[in-house]
C-alpha cells in the first residue's frame, strides 16, 4: 500500500460546459451534467480562511460550484465509466435522475463521488490530448476503481496490488480537493507505466513528487491558471486542515532543496526536489511539450530507479522528441536540483 498524502501529507452557462477541455475532448460513451469544484474553493474563491465546518454548505461556497459534463460514463445511470468506476461505503450511490445527476454540494457525499469521477476522467483526457494513445502510446487507458470516504484519516493511498485509490475523510474531504484527487491518479499512471513503481526512497520521491506535478497541471489545464493563489501550491483546499500558515498548501513545486542536502528519508519531502526540476521543465518549454516529455520518460523508469538515472532517462527523451534545446533545458533543470 503507497501512502500518498499525509498530514503535513453560482452555477455557470451553458457555454462552460461545452468549452470545458474534459467536456470537449472526443469520447463515445455516455455523458451527463453534474456539479464539481473546479478545481477547489481555495483556488476558485481565493479565500485562504475558509475551514472544512463539519462539511456544512455555508454560504461562502456557493461561488466555487461550477456545473460540468461528465464523459465516457457507461449509460447505466452510476458513476462508471471507461476509466473509473466509483464506490462509497457513505451515502447512497449517486445515480442520474431524468438524464444528469442532481446538483448535490458538499454537504451531500454523492458530490464527492461526483468529483472522484470527474477528475479522474479529466485527468486521463489530460493526457490525451497530449497525444498519449494517438500519436504516443496509451497511458494508464484502464478502468481504475476509486473508493470514496473509505479511509476515516486524512490520508490518500493507491494500491498497485488492486490498481485502486481510496481518498480519505478525515478534515476537509480529500475527494473534495481536485488536486488530491489527481495526485493519486498520478501513482496509478506510474504503476500502469512501470508495474510495481516506487519501491526505493528516491523512486518513491519521483512518484509523490509526480503526482504533485500532474495535480497542478491537470487542474490548470481544465480550469485555467489559477490567479487568486499560487499555481504551485498543491491541494490548497485540503490542507486548510492540517496548515497554519497562509497560503495554505499541501507541498509546492517551486520549492528550493538540493540534492544530497535536503535529503531527509521521506518520499513526500524528498519529492520536493524532483517535482521543482519537473515545474522548471515546464516553465521553460510549457505545459505541452513539458509534461508530454515528463509521461513519455517514465516508459523507461524502472521500479527502483535513482534520481539520476530518471533524470538522464527524461534528458534524453526530450532530446528525441523536441531537439537539442528542449534537452538543454531538461538538464538544466535537474542540474539546478544537484541531481544530473
Amino acid at each position: 500500500m503507497r501512502r500518498s498524502l499525509t498530514l503535513i501529507g453560482v452555477a455557470v452557462t451553458a457555454a462552460l460546459i461545452s468549452t470545458t477541455p474534459a467536456a470537449s475532448a472526443g469520447t463515445t460513451a455516455g455523458t451527463a451534467a453534474a456539479t464539481v469544484f473546479a478545481p477547489n474553493p481555495v483556488q476558485t474563491l481565493g479565500r485562504q480562511d475558509l475551514t472544512d465546518a463539519k462539511d456544512a454548505d455555508l454560504p461562502v461556497f456557493a461561488g466555487a460550484y461550477r456545473r460540468v459534463t461528465l464523459t465516457d460514463l457507461d449509460g447505466t445511470g452510476r458513476l462508471a465509466g471507461r476509466y473509473v468506476i466509483v464506490k462509497s461505503s457513505t451515502g447512497k450511490a449517486a445515480t442520474t435522475v431524468d438524464g444528469a445527476f442532481p446538483a448535490w454540494h458538499r454537504d451531500a457525499d454523492q458530490f464527492e463521488q461526483v468529483m472522484g469521477y470527474y477528475w479522474v476522467t479529466t485527468a486521463q483526457l489530460y493526457l490525451q490530448h497530449l497525444g498519449f494513445g494517438s500519436a504516443l502510446r496509451p497511458v494508464n487507458q484502464r478502468q481504475i476503481e476509486l473508493r470514496i470516504d473509505q479511509y476515516g484519516g486524512d490520508n490518500s493511498f493507491f494500491r498497485d496490488d488492486k490498481a485502486n485509490i481510496s481518498l480519505g475523510k478525515g478534515g476537509v474531504d480529500d475527494a473534495e480537493d481536485a488536486e488530491v484527487i489527481v495526485h493519486e491518479y498520478g501513482h496509478s499512471v506510474q504503476d500502469g507505466q512501470v508495474p510495481g513503481f516506487g519501491t526505493t526512497l528516491e523512486s518513491g520521491s519521483i512518484g509523490e513528487a509526480f503526482g504533485d506535478y500532474l495535480a497542478v497541471a491537470v487542474t490548470s489545464w481544465a480550469t485555467g491558471t489559477p490567479t487568486l493563489t499560487p499555481e504551485a501550491c498543491v491541494a490548497d483546499w485540503d490542507s486548510t486542515s492540517y496548515t497554519s500558515t497562509a497560503p495554505h498548501c499541501l507541498r509546492r513545486l517551486d520549492g528550493n532543496k538540493h540534492y544530497p542536502a535536503d535529503v531527509i528519508g521521506e518520499v513526500h519531502a524528498d519529492g520536493e526536489i524532483w517535482s521543482r526540476a519537473l515545474w522548471d521543465i515546464r516553465t521553460g518549454l510549457g505545459d505541452t511539450r513539458a509534461t508530454t516529455l515528463i509521461v513519455e520518460a517514465q516508459f523507461s523508469f524502472t521500479p527502483d530507479i535513482t534520481f539520476a538515472a530518471a533524470a538522464q532517462a527524461t534528458v534524453d527523451t526530450a532530446q528525441r522528441l523536441y531537439g537539442t534545446a528542449a534537452a538543454n533545458t531538461a538538464r538544466a533543470a535537474f542540474a539546478a536540483r544537484g541531481i544530473l
